[in-house]
């Protein structure tokens, strides 16, 4: 079968991923993680990038890291804000709502980036009771436009939070790509910048399942083993979640197939760029390709190779590269749009 450009959450595991997953299913270890040894091994791992007053609980997938991290924060009456196109506000099928009780307020973008300037005017509902109170600021790294906030983008986004005693969550499911992108640490991006709570992703990076969420000050973390328990995101088999983990972070598996898939990323969009008709609707910053192509071949190639139309008015597609996209894949599918295009 061939790769696929639909989304990089189409990929397998990672081979290392897949080791740790068999060497933890030999013999026994205790339920949900309590008193495992594998359990302290993998917050120590967070612990060393996020700092020693970090919490990281693990979960299911990234609907619940995103949802159990507002509810966390809010209480019903308190609203979130967020970009229109951002995961939080279109695709969890209405999870944050009916799992939190609070209001998403969002805001278009056109990038994907929020400005502070584009929350002033919520602020203006603060202590009026008929209104929701905005308590919480989530935005997604990298973004679901591909791109990428920079470092200072996102202090002054948690700055303008904090002055105005609101909370900054950041939505990881792409956090690699975006630390390889910007060729920082995760700690430089998320610590120094100051993030309250951080859904750290993994699945669209190698992981096989999982996912963590990242409380930068425990003291916000209290009771948060009880929302997840209500929330159905308690791993019975918990090892099989920290395993993983473990293994992503050792020996900078993280970093790996995120410059793979970024990379690929690059001359996937530098190739059809070259192609007569064809066109980058935006830069490539991470690992996803926006492009115009010619609307008579849009159906044609996708019966060759999967990828998402991502706004039939302009012709624009999504091409998602991920950790195992390889240049012969590139070149597979660079070749299939030539043909086409004939």
């Amino acid at each position: 079968m061939r790769k696929s450009f639909a989304s990089d959450n189409w990929s397998g595991a990672s081979p290392e991923v897949m080791k740790a997953l068999f060497d933890i299913n030999i013999g026994h270890h205790p339920a949900y993680g309590e008193n495992d040894t594998l359990m302290e091994t993998a917050r120590k791992k967070f612990r060393d990038i996020f700092g020693n007053e970090s919490l990281t609980f693990f979960v299911y997938n990234g609907t619940g890291a995103n949802v159990l991290a507002v509810r966390q924060l809010l209480r019903p009456w308190e609203a979130v804000v967020a970009a229109h196109s951002a995961h939080l506000n279109e695709d969890e099928g209405g999870a944050p709502e009916a799992l939190t009780g609070s209001k998403i307020l969002s805001v278009e973008t056109g990038n994907g980036k929020i400005k502070p300037e584009q929350i002033q005017a919520f602020l203006n509902s603060i202590g009026f009771q008929h209104h929701v109170q905005p308590r919480l600021i989530s935005i997604s790294q990298t973004t679901e436009m591909g791109t990428v906030y920079s470092i200072g983008e996102i202090r002054q986004l948690a700055e303008f939070a904090h002055s105005n005693n609101m909370l900054l969550h950041v939505d990881g499911a792409r956090i690699s790509n975006a630390a390889v992108a910007l060729n920082c640490s995760f700690t430089e991006m998320i610590c120094d910048t100051g993030v309250d709570v951080l859904s750290f992703g993994g699945t669209k990076n190698g992981l096989m399942f999982g996912e963590a969420v990242v409380f930068l000050n425990k003291n916000i973390a209290s009771g948060f083993e009880y929302n997840r328990k209500q929330a159905m995101q308690l791993a019975s088999k918990m090892r099989f979640i920290i395993a993983q983990f473990i293994a992503y972070l050792e020996n900078d598996l993280w970093k790996r197939n995120a410059t793979n898939a970024n990379a690929m990323a690059q001359l996937l969009g530098a190739q059809l760029s070259r192609l007569p008709g064809f066109s980058l609707s935006r830069a490539v910053e991470a690992n996803g390709v926006f492009a115009i192509l010619p609307p008579e071949i849009i159906e044609k190639l996708q019966a060759e190779y999967f990828f998402h139309v991502w706004n039939e008015q302009k012709n624009e597609v999504r091409l998602m590269c991920s950790f195992d996209t390889t240049e012969q894949d590139i070149e597979g599918f660079v070749s299939a749009a030539r043909r086409l295009a004939v």
